[in-house]
């Protein structure tokens, strides 16, 4: 059976049955809105979240997030309805997300990075009720015709000890958790499409604990303190920082600069043992001549994902952990990682590692039916069926107000289509072949080519144009567009490119332009995008474009 013959869908079933809701294993919590409890309990007064504006203990957290659910109610917050934020990493956005989670409303994180249009869209499409940010993002928010469902705003200034936020907390009464249901709709996070327009996926509190429980019960586990410099408006980086953190009763050190230097100074000044990045800041923090090694001496094997990495990374991350980089693979609509090299494994070339122990990866035909190993098809994600774990997972709830795509990214039994192809071999390592619709990674952030085709396209004076990644040493790939220019129509690179920084975050925006007369296309009409991807050359440089037309 083939890829592309016909499936038989059924839609997931969305929450499980009450009668049939499985319990994380190992006595931790169970819901967001108690994530706290295990620091509470064990040392109240020790540190939860540091940040470059203040420091919270497990007590202080606590006692922060009930005042801000007090807040946020008072501002309008039901269950179930939508609440946004955008901030750099402080604990004041830790404080939202977990009132946000004590009144049983579904959070939206909004990146720093994403141009006003994208913002605009986000929260229309999930009808916000209410926003909380830095007064920056506030300043660009539409009015209320492109917003209608926005009904409250609050200014958060983590520098300003007296602000609006920071005010508001301070003359709210506490008010503790009410009873929460961990398997309802909790998050929304937002991922590019082939439609250009971004789908929320949506998951539940108890898709959110799951990683953090896992890795708090993972053998040999040494406790640590970890940080996070990635932003924390991605739901994924929530779930690795903070969440993780806590249940292991750790603090968790929030990082609000992402340059190698600024990296280096939280590291030596706070003790991180760990944080999660992109090869790019590695790299650069283990060669950067302006950076003292020493101050990185309580840096312990911190982990590296989301682009390929350069051999001359793995060489020099070899030498200064004495450990090997371990890849992994994962998506957002997991939540986050599905496989993972162990540490202790014996290396496998090309492999993305085996399944966490929460889950079950199994390769599939079109119609659903497992493959054998060594057989490429489609790679799909469900609940392990053995050990402590078994059975524990559950799928995402689908995709925000999108029934057909929700439809389509399950086959039956709530096992999830990833979209992506590869195969497994006999030991069960992942191999991933075919990354899905020609999904970049530009230094650790999915760039999806039809989203900045759709900004790029609509730009005066472009007929057509085609967006691939060129390969990159430091970043993993770069963005790069074909662009066919309307006759008489003046076009520069650089002119494209501030068009597109207009609708676009800046890591979006195409590194190269090329300009040419034609692209090309199959017998049905299709851009073959590995030969437009030919038009750069092997080392990304532009070679002649088919036939005349403007230079570039």
């Amino acid at each position: 059976m083939g890829l592309d013959e016909p499936v038989q869908r059924t839609p997931p079933t969305g929450r499980p049955d009450p009668a049939d809701r499985p319990a994380i294993p190992g006595g931790g919590p169970q819901s967001v809105a108690s994530v706290l409890d295990v620091g509470l309990v064990a040392h109240p007064g020790a540190e939860a979240v540091v940040g470059r504006y203040g420091r919270l203990s497990y007590a202080a957290l606590d006692e922060a997030a009930g005042r801000a659910a007090t807040v946020l109610a008072a501002s309008g917050v039901r269950p179930g309805d939508r609440v946004a934020a955008c901030t750099a990493n402080h604990p004041e956005l830790v404080v939202a997300f977990l009132a946000a989670m004590r009144l049983s409303a579904i959070w939206v994180g909004v990146n720093r990075s994403a141009a006003p249009d994208e913002v605009a869209f986000l929260l229309a499409d999930a009808g916000v009720r209410v926003a909380v940010g830095e007064p920056s993002f506030v300043a660009a928010l539409p009015g209320p015709r492109e917003l209608p469902e926005l009904q409250a705003v609050v200014v958060a200034d983590p520098a300003e000890a007296g602000g609006e936020w920071a005010g508001r907390l301070a003359a709210a009464e506490r008010r503790d958790p009410g009873p929460v249901d961990p398997f309802a709709p909790a998050a929304i996070a937002y991922t590019s499409g082939t439609t250009g327009r971004p789908k929320g996926v949506v998951h539940s509190q108890h898709n959110l604990l799951l990683p953090g429980a896992v890795n708090a019960q993972r053998p040999g586990r040494a406790p640590g303190r970890p940080g996070v410099c990635l932003p924390l408006t991605i739901l994924n980086l929530m779930v690795l920082g903070p969440l993780s953190s806590f249940q292991s009763g750790e603090c968790c050190v929030l990082m609000d600069r992402v340059d190698a230097v600024g990296i280096a100074e939280w590291v030596s000044s706070e003790r991180v043992s760990t944080f999660s990045a992109v090869p790019a800041m590695v790299y650069d923090l283990l060669t950067r001549p302006d950076i003292d090694q020493d101050d990185l001496r309580t840096l312990v094997e911190p982990g590296v994902g989301g682009a390929d990495c350069p051999q001359a990374l793995r060489d020099l991350y070899q030498r200064r952990f004495g450990a090997r980089i371990t890849t992994g693979y994962g998506l957002t609509e997991a939540p986050t990682s599905v496989t993972r090299e162990l540490p202790g494994d014996r290396p496998v070339p090309g492999s993305a590692g085996r399944a966490l122990p929460q889950l079950a990866v199994t390769v599939r035909d079109g119609r659903g039916g497992v493959l054998a190993s060594g057989e490429i098809g489609e790679i799909c994600v469900g609940a392990a069926v053995d050990g402590p774990f078994a059975g524990v997972y559950t799928p995402m709830l689908g995709y925000w107000n999108r029934p057909d795509a929700t439809a389509e990214a399950f086959f039956p039994g709530g096992v999830l289509r990833t979209g992506d192809l590869g195969y497994l071999d006999g030991d069960a390592n992942l191999f991933v072949t075919d990354r899905k619709n020609d999904l970049i990674i530009r230094g650790g952030a999915n760039v999806y080519p039809a989203e900045v085709e759709r900004v790029l396209g609509a730009l005066p004076g472009v007929a057509a144009c085609s967006v691939v990644g060129l390969p990159d040493d430091r970043l993993g790939e770069r963005v790069a567009a074909a662009v066919i220019a309307v006759p008489g129509a003046e076009l520069s690179e650089a002119g494209l490119r501030d068009g597109c920084a207009a609708g676009l975050a800046r890591y979006k925006v195409p590194d190269r332009v090329l300009f040419v007369a034609e692209l090309p296309r199959n017998a049905m009409g299709k851009v073959v995008k590995r030969r437009v991807l030919e038009l750069f050359g092997a080392d990304g440089a532009a070679v002649a474009p088919p036939g005349p037309g403007p230079g570039n």
